[in-house]
């Protein structure tokens, strides 16, 4: 075999006239692959047919699985009606779930004070009747105080729920929406000893809790994440789905998890006849979920890791009034004739917004966010094609707040200490 055979294998001089040329198909290769990837990435935060917003996670009461049946003038009046009988039949059923009893009956104008939002599980609106099963929320404080019940003592530092659902062998948790995914969303965790931080799902949320990251045990990275969410350790529950055949009954096996380590906390399993029960399976193992991480932190087993949490340095401000007795906190005397003008600090508003779909309730969040001086904006109970209930953290007074909502393009009504948005 002689080097004539192989040009560009065998002479020096090949390789130099060739190398450039090379070089340049490496980098258009290599710009091809960035932007593929860039894409890929793009359309794995951009896919708005997964995330599912959480519902409340307030502390207030939720009776739920109201149904009502009424009549009107038209059909603006009938639901109307509608929702005036679930506030008392809501109130009912919280009374006699905590007493034992019907309890004091209460007027419409009493019951406009202390419930907060309805939530609409189903509904459906003819020309002058309202037939729906709804959903009743009710202040804590307000309803408390008439209810007999004090605050929670016991109460669980914010933890990070990832659920993860498992079928055919394949774990996700945000890749797309699942009946597990939506139970642990439409859950109503306000009652709850455990203090849930749930997310959507959308946005970054695909790319940062996954599957995988359950797996992973370093510190460093998880703290990373939790500080992202605002949580001091994790959750994990996990729900995996057999069926038996096509129309046949579904098994579900249930593990509870806790920590980066996935230590495990309790199993159970449970059955269905079709795949129809699914929904009502998810549902009620949430609720047993619970009870596993609420006994295990009752138990002093929901510890967090000491590895997780970052100790804040102490502030100058935050040192009490006593500790600051030395003379540069007395007024001098050239300060004594300058009256002292308060600081407004960030504050908590309810907001009510009509929410037709979750479309809109992304886009009311982003728009109340991006109002002068908005700290946060977040949904904490859901009503799609009612009204939901948003908490804005806001520097500044309720009027300063109307004022910057209206300077955004709203429709602002006050009442009650809330406020009412609309287009």
């Amino acid at each position: 075999m002689t080097a004539a055979a192989f040009p560009h294998f065998m002479s020096s001089g090949s390789l130099r006239s060739l190398a450039p040329r090379d070089w340049r198909w490496a980098a258009l290769f290599g710009l091809f692959f960035a932007i593929l990837l860039a894409g890929i990435v793009e359309g794995q935060i951009s896919r708005g047919d997964r995330g599912i917003t959480p519902i409340n996670s307030s502390g207030d009461f939720l009776a739920s699985g109201i149904l009502v049946d009424v009549t009107g003038d038209n059909a603006e009046d009938a639901r109307e009606k509608g929702w005036r009988e679930a506030q008392r039949k809501g109130w009912t059923q919280l009374y006699r779930k905590l007493n034992g009893s019907d309890g004091p009956a209460l007027t419409d104008s009493v019951l406009d004070g202390i419930v907060t939002a309805i939530v609409v599980e189903q509904e459906q609106i003819g020309p002058r009747r309202y037939v729906a099963r709804l959903g009743v929320q009710f202040d804590r404080v307000r309803a408390g105080q008439i209810l007999g019940v004090s605050g929670r003592t016991l109460r669980s530092p914010p933890l990070l729920v990832i659920p993860v659902y498992s079928i055919d062998g394949i774990q996700q948790v945000f890749e797309q929406r699942s009946a597990w995914q939506r139970a642990w969303a439409e859950y109503n965790t306000g009652q709850s000893a455990i203090d849930y931080v749930r997310t959507a799902g959308t946005g970054a949320d695909t790319l940062l809790l996954n599957a995988g990251q359950t797996g992973r045990r370093g510190r460093v990275w998880w703290r990373v994440i939790l500080d992202q969410y605002g949580a001091a350790d994790v959750l994990t529950p996990i729900a995996r789905i057999e069926y038996s055949y096509p129309g046949g009954p579904i098994k579900g096996y249930f593990a509870a998890r806790f920590g980066p380590d996935n230590k495990l906390i309790g199993t159970f399993t449970m059955t269905g006849p079709s795949a129809a029960a699914l929904p009502d399976m998810m549902e009620k193992a949430v609720a047993r979920m619970d009870s596993l991480y609420t006994a295990a932190l009752a138990e002093g087993v929901l510890r967090t890791d000491a590895y997780l949490v970052l100790e804040k340095p102490v502030e100058k401000t935050d040192l009490p009034e006593e500790a600051a007795g030395d003379e540069d906190a007395l007024p001098s005397e050239s300060d004594s004739s300058v009256p002292a003008v308060p600081a407004v600090g960030v504050q908590s508003f309810t907001v009510q917004y009509a929410s037709p779909d979750v479309d809109s309730v992304s886009a009311t969040e982003r728009a109340v966010a991006g109002a002068a001086g908005v700290q946060s904006a977040s949904t904490t109970s859901l009503a799609l094609g009612g009204t939901s209930v948003m908490r804005v953290s806001f520097r500044g007074d309720l009027a300063a707040l109307k004022a910057a909502l209206a300077a955004r393009g709203f429709k602002v009504q006050e009442g009650g200490g809330q406020l009412r948005i609309s287009r």
